[in-house]
Protein backbone atom coordinates (compact mmCIF):
# COMPACT_ATOMS: atom_id res chain seq x y z
CA UNK A 1 0.00 0.00 0.00
CA UNK A 2 1.53 3.42 -0.69
CA UNK A 3 1.12 6.56 1.12
CA UNK A 4 -1.73 7.37 -1.40
CA UNK A 5 -3.52 4.60 -0.62
CA UNK A 6 -2.94 5.00 2.28
CA UNK A 7 -4.12 8.65 2.63
CA UNK A 8 -7.88 7.48 0.73
CA UNK A 9 -8.64 4.62 3.42
CA UNK A 10 -7.47 7.23 6.19
CA UNK A 11 -9.62 9.83 4.52
CA UNK A 12 -12.88 7.08 3.88
CA UNK A 13 -12.23 5.98 7.66
CA UNK A 14 -12.86 9.67 8.94
CA UNK A 15 -15.50 10.24 7.19
CA UNK A 16 -17.16 7.09 7.72
CA UNK A 17 -16.98 8.44 11.82
CA UNK A 18 -17.99 11.43 10.71
CA UNK A 19 -20.87 10.36 9.10
CA UNK A 20 -21.76 8.13 12.02
CA UNK A 21 -21.29 10.39 14.40
CA UNK A 22 -23.56 13.51 13.30
CA UNK A 23 -26.58 10.69 13.01
CA UNK A 24 -28.15 8.29 15.39
CA UNK A 25 -25.49 5.24 14.32
CA UNK A 26 -22.97 6.67 17.20
CA UNK A 27 -25.56 5.54 19.80
CA UNK A 28 -25.54 2.02 18.96
CA UNK A 29 -21.63 1.88 20.11
CA UNK A 30 -20.64 4.72 22.43
CA UNK A 31 -22.50 6.79 25.10
CA UNK A 32 -23.86 10.02 23.76
CA UNK A 33 -21.86 12.13 25.47
CA UNK A 34 -18.90 10.63 23.55
CA UNK A 35 -20.27 12.67 20.03
CA UNK A 36 -17.83 15.43 20.11
CA UNK A 37 -14.93 13.52 20.94
CA UNK A 38 -15.96 11.29 17.47
CA UNK A 39 -16.43 14.20 15.26
CA UNK A 40 -13.27 15.32 16.38
CA UNK A 41 -11.10 12.29 15.81
CA UNK A 42 -13.21 12.34 12.47
CA UNK A 43 -12.03 15.41 11.04
CA UNK A 44 -8.21 15.04 12.37
CA UNK A 45 -8.17 11.71 10.25
CA UNK A 46 -10.22 13.67 6.90
CA UNK A 47 -7.73 16.34 7.56
CA UNK A 48 -4.13 14.21 7.56
CA UNK A 49 -5.39 12.27 4.64
CA UNK A 50 -5.79 15.81 2.75
CA UNK A 51 -2.83 16.90 3.75
CA UNK A 52 -0.99 13.77 3.03
CA UNK A 53 -2.33 13.64 -0.59
CA UNK A 54 -1.58 17.10 -0.98
CA UNK A 55 2.24 16.14 -0.40
CA UNK A 56 2.00 13.35 -2.47
CA UNK A 57 0.76 14.74 -5.81
CA UNK A 58 2.36 18.00 -5.03
CA UNK A 59 5.71 16.92 -3.69
CA UNK A 60 8.63 17.17 -6.37
CA UNK A 61 11.07 13.95 -6.23
CA UNK A 62 9.36 11.50 -8.74
CA UNK A 63 9.53 7.87 -6.34
CA UNK A 64 8.04 4.93 -7.16
CA UNK A 65 5.63 4.62 -4.01
CA UNK A 66 5.24 1.34 -4.30
CA UNK A 67 9.16 0.52 -3.64
CA UNK A 68 11.50 2.42 -0.82
CA UNK A 69 14.87 2.55 -0.36
CA UNK A 70 15.74 1.33 3.76
CA UNK A 71 19.25 1.68 3.18
CA UNK A 72 20.18 -1.48 2.50
CA UNK A 73 19.95 -1.41 -1.33
CA UNK A 74 16.77 -3.50 -1.79
CA UNK A 75 13.16 -2.15 -2.03
CA UNK A 76 10.85 -2.48 0.71
CA UNK A 77 7.63 -2.36 -0.07
CA UNK A 78 4.92 -1.30 2.96
CA UNK A 79 2.76 -3.54 4.59
CA UNK A 80 -0.06 -4.59 3.31
CA UNK A 81 -1.98 -5.01 6.71
CA UNK A 82 -2.79 -1.37 6.20
CA UNK A 83 -5.80 -2.83 3.79
CA UNK A 84 -7.14 -4.34 7.13
CA UNK A 85 -8.59 -0.49 7.78
CA UNK A 86 -10.88 -0.94 4.73
CA UNK A 87 -13.22 -3.62 6.71
CA UNK A 88 -14.14 -1.01 9.74
CA UNK A 89 -15.35 1.71 6.41
CA UNK A 90 -17.37 -0.85 4.81
CA UNK A 91 -18.60 -1.60 8.58
CA UNK A 92 -19.52 1.82 9.29
CA UNK A 93 -20.57 2.42 5.50
CA UNK A 94 -22.66 -0.57 4.72
CA UNK A 95 -23.76 -2.45 7.87
CA UNK A 96 -25.53 -1.04 10.92
CA UNK A 97 -25.19 -4.00 13.61
CA UNK A 98 -28.26 -3.08 16.45
CA UNK A 99 -27.62 -1.73 20.07
CA UNK A 100 -26.73 -4.98 22.07
CA UNK A 101 -29.93 -6.49 23.14
CA UNK A 102 -31.19 -9.82 24.28
CA UNK A 103 -28.24 -12.41 22.90
CA UNK A 104 -25.72 -9.97 25.10
CA UNK A 105 -27.44 -9.97 28.58
CA UNK A 106 -28.10 -13.46 28.30
CA UNK A 107 -24.31 -14.19 27.73
CA UNK A 108 -23.54 -12.24 30.57
CA UNK A 109 -24.61 -11.15 34.51
CA UNK A 110 -26.63 -8.50 35.66
CA UNK A 111 -24.47 -6.04 36.45
CA UNK A 112 -25.63 -5.55 40.02
CA UNK A 113 -23.21 -6.66 41.67
CA UNK A 114 -20.87 -3.68 40.56
CA UNK A 115 -22.56 -1.23 42.20
CA UNK A 116 -22.55 0.42 45.72
CA UNK A 117 -25.01 -0.51 48.05
CA UNK A 118 -26.83 2.47 49.68
CA UNK A 119 -29.64 3.46 51.45
CA UNK A 120 -29.42 7.06 51.20
CA UNK A 121 -31.80 7.33 47.71
CA UNK A 122 -32.94 10.48 46.41
CA UNK A 123 -36.86 10.40 46.28
CA UNK A 124 -39.08 9.39 42.99
CA UNK A 125 -39.57 12.02 40.76
CA UNK A 126 -42.84 13.50 40.33
CA UNK A 127 -45.87 12.25 38.56
CA UNK A 128 -47.95 9.15 38.54
CA UNK A 129 -46.01 6.92 37.66
CA UNK A 130 -42.82 8.01 38.04
CA UNK A 131 -40.77 7.57 35.25
CA UNK A 132 -36.80 5.72 36.63
CA UNK A 133 -34.47 3.60 35.15
CA UNK A 134 -34.37 0.17 35.21
CA UNK A 135 -30.82 0.30 36.97
CA UNK A 136 -32.20 2.91 39.21
CA UNK A 137 -35.13 0.63 40.11
CA UNK A 138 -32.76 -2.44 40.55
CA UNK A 139 -30.61 -0.85 42.47
CA UNK A 140 -33.46 0.14 44.57
CA UNK A 141 -34.77 -3.19 44.42
CA UNK A 142 -31.53 -4.74 45.79
CA UNK A 143 -29.73 -2.48 47.90
CA UNK A 144 -32.01 -0.19 49.83
CA UNK A 145 -34.71 -3.25 50.06
CA UNK A 146 -37.77 -1.15 47.87
CA UNK A 147 -37.42 1.45 50.91
CA UNK A 148 -37.01 4.57 48.78
CA UNK A 149 -39.34 3.24 46.32
CA UNK A 150 -42.29 2.49 48.54
CA UNK A 151 -45.90 2.07 47.10
CA UNK A 152 -44.96 4.28 44.31
CA UNK A 153 -46.08 3.32 40.67
CA UNK A 154 -42.74 3.13 38.56
CA UNK A 155 -42.76 3.51 34.40
CA UNK A 156 -39.25 1.79 33.52
CA UNK A 157 -38.22 1.19 29.58
CA UNK A 158 -36.66 -1.76 28.40
CA UNK A 159 -35.84 -5.14 25.99
CA UNK A 160 -37.68 -8.47 26.81
CA UNK A 161 -34.76 -11.16 27.40
CA UNK A 162 -35.17 -15.17 28.32
CA UNK A 163 -34.74 -14.85 32.46
CA UNK A 164 -33.44 -17.57 34.62
CA UNK A 165 -35.88 -20.39 34.29
CA UNK A 166 -37.09 -19.14 30.31
CA UNK A 167 -39.73 -16.76 31.45
CA UNK A 168 -39.05 -13.30 29.98
CA UNK A 169 -37.53 -10.82 32.02
CA UNK A 170 -36.95 -6.84 31.32
CA UNK A 171 -33.44 -5.72 30.91
CA UNK A 172 -31.33 -2.69 29.88
CA UNK A 173 -27.53 -2.58 28.89
CA UNK A 174 -25.68 0.04 30.48
CA UNK A 175 -21.82 1.97 29.17
CA UNK A 176 -19.62 3.15 31.01
CA UNK A 177 -17.91 4.23 27.86
CA UNK A 178 -18.44 2.22 24.60
CA UNK A 179 -20.56 -1.09 23.85
CA UNK A 180 -17.69 -2.87 24.43
CA UNK A 181 -18.18 -2.82 27.96
CA UNK A 182 -21.54 -2.82 27.56
CA UNK A 183 -23.60 -4.97 30.80
CA UNK A 184 -26.89 -5.98 31.42
CA UNK A 185 -29.36 -5.33 33.86
CA UNK A 186 -32.11 -7.55 34.67
CA UNK A 187 -35.51 -7.50 36.05
CA UNK A 188 -38.11 -10.09 36.59
CA UNK A 189 -41.69 -9.59 36.26
CA UNK A 190 -44.99 -10.74 37.80
CA UNK A 191 -48.06 -9.88 37.87
CA UNK A 192 -49.66 -9.05 34.48
CA UNK A 193 -46.24 -9.46 33.06
CA UNK A 194 -46.18 -9.51 29.14
CA UNK A 195 -45.76 -13.06 27.76
CA UNK A 196 -45.75 -14.16 24.20
CA UNK A 197 -43.11 -11.26 22.67
CA UNK A 198 -40.44 -11.76 21.02
CA UNK A 199 -36.99 -11.61 22.51
CA UNK A 200 -35.68 -7.79 21.71
CA UNK A 201 -39.22 -6.54 22.08
CA UNK A 202 -39.34 -3.32 23.79
CA UNK A 203 -41.86 -2.47 26.31
CA UNK A 204 -43.10 0.35 28.64
CA UNK A 205 -43.51 -1.14 32.13
CA UNK A 206 -45.76 0.47 34.66
CA UNK A 207 -45.89 -1.27 37.99
CA UNK A 208 -44.94 -1.68 41.99
CA UNK A 209 -42.01 -2.91 44.06
CA UNK A 210 -42.08 -6.41 45.22
CA UNK A 211 -39.31 -8.41 47.25
CA UNK A 212 -39.24 -11.23 44.63
CA UNK A 213 -36.28 -12.06 43.61
CA UNK A 214 -34.03 -14.54 41.55
CA UNK A 215 -30.63 -15.92 41.04
CA UNK A 216 -28.81 -14.69 37.79
CA UNK A 217 -27.76 -18.40 36.53
CA UNK A 218 -24.54 -16.38 35.27
CA UNK A 219 -22.90 -15.04 38.30
CA UNK A 220 -25.66 -15.79 40.65
CA UNK A 221 -26.33 -12.29 41.51
CA UNK A 222 -29.62 -11.24 42.86
CA UNK A 223 -32.08 -9.95 39.61
CA UNK A 224 -35.26 -8.11 41.70
CA UNK A 225 -38.78 -8.15 40.13
CA UNK A 226 -41.52 -5.89 39.41
CA UNK A 227 -45.01 -6.43 39.90
CA UNK A 228 -45.80 -5.41 36.55
CA UNK A 229 -50.03 -3.68 36.01
CA UNK A 230 -49.83 -2.97 32.48
CA UNK A 231 -47.02 -2.89 30.19
CA UNK A 232 -47.04 -0.96 26.08
CA UNK A 233 -45.12 -2.58 23.33
CA UNK A 234 -43.22 0.57 21.83
CA UNK A 235 -40.49 1.05 19.47
CA UNK A 236 -36.71 0.93 20.03
CA UNK A 237 -35.60 4.41 21.75
CA UNK A 238 -33.36 6.44 20.20
CA UNK A 239 -30.91 6.03 22.89
CA UNK A 240 -31.40 2.26 23.82
CA UNK A 241 -28.17 2.25 26.09
CA UNK A 242 -28.56 3.37 29.87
Amino acid sequence: MNRQAQAVVMLLLGGAVVRASVTDMYLRYVKESLQPFLIAAGIVLIAAAVMTLFYEVLRPSAKDDHDHDHGDGKPHREPRVGWLLILPVLGLLLVAPPALGSYAAGQAGTALSGQQASSDYPPLPAGDPAKISVLDYASRAVFDKGVSLGDRTVQLTGFIAKGPNGEPILARIILSCCAADGRPIKLGMSGNAPTDLAADTWVEVVGRYTDKVAADPVNDETIPYIEVETWTEIDPPKQQYE
